[in-house]
């Protein structure tokens, strides 16, 4: 269950291997290189239950310092490199972090946060230097590649992408205090995904966010091999598939949306047939896309649903899927519940807040406020989610509670005309979300990228609201469609619906988060 054990029994099999240059960091380097960051971080004055911060690109140097940290007791966030200079100050701030490592690529933010970051101790970078900074690779180098003597376990303490608001930091303390302990994420790929020493691992996805950090770790954990890319391409997403009998992988349904929208001749000249486990989550998928991905990979996705809080955790495969199209699964980790606004639990068919009951406890650092707004009275918690059970206890997510519309005293979620839109031919993304109406409070607004934008118009605009219309109730559709090249959205396929949001209701005092 860590991968200083494979370390011993296969010291030459590479744990990791960088997608777009090759390199691959075999487990006895892997062993070798996290003992010496463990020794660095002693050696700094850091000891069990210390944080450090981490913003680095997709590498392999980011393995090394996790794994470092984890044997060492420390609590590691890892930082969106997508973030502005405020945004990273304010995290490296609000975790604590004694410790900050920064990778080349990003020398100008590093520089940039050192006067807003007085509380660090040290600052390292990786393949670059700077003043007030030491070099990583020389630091490193100085220290043995013995284990400490005092090994601990430590974790993650993530922040979340902030699509609602300030990212809040999403602390859980290891259930264990041995680095080798099994965890429920663990149990999961082992007995759901058939996670194991022959798997391989593609991950598509910046490493600062929660779940490719936490798999392609728990893969290392179990022994397999990842794959990971230095950003998402669809056509090289296939390419590596086939180069590397890819086995499993977790994606998005962004990705899956423009590996569809890839000409057929592209799509079909690439062997897939090496997949046994495709996962998916941190967005909802479209029906009508998850089934083109059945038809096109056969009956291998999962889906879950799940926080970066990990308060718990519903999982479906497709055979289970496909009788219950829509369903993001039933509770594999907590108790599923459904409340409307005065607490009372809802019977099936009736959606509400969705809560878990008797999950994993956690705490938003230095923010009691939300930890407590997280919780009812009856001590489940949310995210934030709203949505419904069926007879059988599949969970069916209808929309975030802070994007739902009131249209005229109808509540509306966006989510149905966002599933609808994105399977147009001429539509690579869309948001949709509530405008000010000065006789409704709000009407439904829609915001495409065109896949091509010479596209963009009145004629495209009238054929997209035609085409809602034609599969939806008139007042769930948009109302109006404006154009953009490219949506805000995160690397993780979430959309940042807040910062198009805020474009139309400047000026306004709206109710609606």
């Amino acid at each position: 269950m860590h991968p200083s054990i494979h370390a011993q029994s296969t010291p030459d099999k590479p744990a990791l291997i960088m997608a777009g240059s090759g390199e691959m960091l075999t487990y006895r380097e892997l062993e070798d290189r996290s003992n010496q960051a463990a020794q660095l971080f002693r050696s700094l004055g850091l000891r069990p239950g210390d944080h450090i911060a981490i913003l680095c690109e997709n590498q392999s140097r980011f393995y090394e310092i996790c794994w470092g940290a984890q044997r060492s007791g420390l609590t590691y966030t890892a930082i969106s490199t997508r973030l502005g200079t405020d945004e990273i100050a304010y995290i490296v701030n609000d975790c604590n972090a004694r410790l900050l490592i920064v990778s080349a690529g990003l020398v100008k933010q590093a520089e940039a946060i050192l006067e807003l970051t007085p509380g660090v101790r040290q600052r390292l970078l990786i393949g670059a230097d700077a003043p007030g900074h030491q070099r990583w690779e020389q630091a490193l180098a100085a220290q043995p590649a013995r284990r400490i003597t005092d090994e601990c376990a430590g974790g993650d303490m993530l922040y979340s992408s902030g699509t609602t608001g300030r990212p809040k930091g999403v602390f859980s303390p290891p259930d264990s205090s041995a680095i080798d302990a099994s965890t429920p994420l663990i149990e999961m790929n082992r007995k759901a995904y058939g996670v194991d020493p022959e798997t391989r691992y593609l991950s598509p996805a910046p490493l600062y966010h929660a779940a490719p950090l936490r798999f392609t770790m728990t893969v290392m954990r179990l022994g397999g091999t990842v794959v990971v890319m230095e950003h998402f391409d669809a056509e090289q997403y296939l390419e590596l598939v086939e180069k590397y009998r890819i086995t499993h992988s977790q994606l998005v349904p962004t990705m899956f949306v423009r590996m569809l929208k890839l000409p057929p001749e592209v799509r079909s000249s690439y062997d897939v047939s090496s997949l046994r486990c495709a996962i998916h989550a941190a967005a909802p998928c479209p029906i009508p896309i998850k089934e083109q991905m059945i038809d096109w990979w056969g009956p291998i996705l999962w889906e879950y649903y799940a926080g970066t809080e990990g308060n718990g955790m519903t999982l479906v495969n497709s055979q289970d899927w496909l009788a219950h199209r829509g369903t993001v699964g039933r509770a594999v980790v907590g108790e599923l519940k459904i409340s409307d606004e005065q607490g009372n639990e809802l019977p099936p068919g009736e959606p509400g807040t969705v809560y878990f009951a008797g999950g994993k406890a956690f705490q938003y650092h230095n923010d009691p406020v939300k930890t407590a707004e997280s919780r009812n009275a009856r001590g489940w918690s949310t995210l934030g989610d709203v949505g419904y059970v069926d007879a059988d206890g599949f969970l069916y997510l209808t929309d975030r509670k802070a994007y739902m519309i009131i249209s005229g005293g109808v509540n509306i979620y966006p989510q149905e005309s966002e599933n609808v839109l994105i399977t147009h031919p001429k539509v690579a993304d869309v948001a949709v979300f509530g405008v000010p109406n000065e006789d409704f409070g709000e009407e439904v607004k829609a915001v495409v990228q065109p896949r091509d934008m010479r596209d963009a118009g009145p004629e495209l605009e009238a054929e997209l609201i035609e085409f809602c219309r034609s599969q939806l109730s008139p007042i769930k559709c948009p109302r109006s469609v404006d154009f953009e090249a490219e949506l805000p959205r995160h690397p993780t396929g979430k959309l940042y619906k807040r910062l198009l949001k805020d474009r139309y209701w400047a000026g306004h005092n709206s109710r609606i988060i």
